[in-house]
């Protein structure tokens, strides 16, 4: 069965005032997905959202997005949380989230409702009447996410939804976005830190310098390394020391060395017959962070974990 796309864009370019901004952008976000876009800050991943949004249009290109070619028709079933966040101080944190719902054409009797339910469900019941401008940073971006998804849309846009928020709120969005995917709502967002991407997504596209890089699901740009092996033995020397790969490194009491491509069973059977005396021998599978940088270079990476740094300044 064809797979259903919430979004697809293909060959998006966008430039400002002469410069490339986005150069050839193609992304496909399954229905029901949760979708990330993962890139260090100015590679293109704000811009490339507003464009499948249809805040701003692409110099070329096309996009769709659930369905229509012009995206602002499906304004009202679309939650969007732009990066830059921003609340009435004085309201409260119900009629906050409700206005927001009416911006998307709920009734605002209908917000008020869901937003208290919001709340009490996620251990925020005592905030219900709290004005917004006596939260703190991380509750007040809690409510403006309420205040995205309490129209109930059918798609779901972050953008750079954790920036600048504790570990405990960080931990709250996590559950919301997984929640929300569970009741079949797509959801899209765009983040500079790898972690959130390998925890949430089933698919990712990795951008930088205004290109995709890769685009698919996140085992598929973890396979693109083979697994790394560990192993350690109790005799330091012997005829099995043939048996290792060209590439094994040896480190202060064990080796390390790419997975075979013929697999570990020959390896270990040199091993074994050989006398090596296996001590330790571990098989670990290369993680998204390892995959990031053999994809986007170590210039982009060292962005990247730049940018997570000063995100744990902001929230501490």
């Amino acid at each position: 069965m064809a797979t259903v796309l919430a979004i697809e864009a293909k060959g998006l370019f966008k430039s400002f005032d002469g410069k490339p901004a986005v150069r050839g952008i193609d992304i496909a976000v399954p229905q029901g997905s949760i979708y990330g876009i993962l890139g260090p800050n100015g590679a293109g991943k704000t811009t490339t959202l507003r464009m499948l949004l249809g805040i701003i249009e692409p110099d070329s290109g096309t996009r769709t997005l659930l369905g229509r070619e012009r995206p602002l028709e499906a304004a009202k079933v679309v939650g969007y949380l732009p990066e830059e966040r921003g609340l009435y101080p004085a309201m409260t944190t119900r009629e906050a989230i409700a206005f927001m719902g009416a911006l998307r054409g709920l009734p605002l009797d209908v917000g008020r409702r869901r937003a208290e339910i919001l709340l009490r469900e996620n251990g925020l019941g005592d905030y219900v009447d709290k004005p917004i401008k006596s939260l703190s940073k991380g509750m007040a971006q809690t409510i403006q996410l309420f205040g995205t998804i309490v129209h109930k849309p059918g798609l779901v846009v972050l953008d750079e939804p954790f920036s600048g928020l504790d570990a405990i709120n960080q931990g709250r969005l996590e559950h919301l976005i997984r929640e929300e995917a569970a009741s079949g709502t797509t959801i899209i967002f765009s983040t500079h830190v790898i972690s959130h991407a390998e925890r949430l997504c089933e698919r990712i596209a990795i951008i930088a310098g205004g290109q995709i890089r890769f685009e698919g699901q996140v085992a598929e740009a973890r396979d693109r390394l083979r697994p790394q092996v560990r192993l350690r033995t109790r005799v330091a020397d012997g005829p099995w020391r043939r048996a290792l790969p060209a590439d094994a490194r040896q480190a202060e009491d064990h080796w390390e060395f790419e997975l075979p491509r013929e697999g570990i069973e020959p390896l270990l059977t040199a091993l074994i017959s050989g006398g090596a005396g296996i001590e330790e021998l571990s098989i670990e599978r290369p993680g998204l962070h390892d995959a990031f940088v053999a994809i986007a270079g170590e210039a982009a990476a060292r962005e990247m974990e730049e940018s997570a740094r000063a995100d744990m300044g902001l929230a501490a």
